[in-house]
């Protein structure tokens, strides 16, 4: 067993370090934080709805694999996140 003996630091100046340090680490803690956001899910409906477009080409868009669809007890729905990422920039 490794013993640590501090020499010349009152058990004032040691506790007072002691929580600096871990102020510091809370406070890098909370800067770097990224609450996780749900996951939402929308029906085949709202993403018609919210790319305007016709839930055939939904349903097209799905079966070519470029929209990824997940089912729940016979119900279809889609990631809104992985729907806005299948949108991509065209160039000029």
């Amino acid at each position: 067993m490794q013993s640590i003996q501090f020499i010349a630091i009152t058990p004032e100046r040691l506790k007072a370090q002691i929580l600096e340090g871990v102020k510091s680490q809370l406070a890098d803690l909370q800067n770097s934080f990224q609450p996780k956001e749900p996951t939402e899910y929308l029906t085949r409906n709202e993403v018609a709805e919210l790319l305007k477009i016709d839930l055939s080409t939904v349903h097209n868009w799905s079966k070519k694999g470029q929209l990824q669809r997940y089912g729940i007890e016979g119900r279809v729905y889609y990631k809104r996140s992985e729907v806005e990422n299948a949108i991509i920039k065209l160039p000029s």
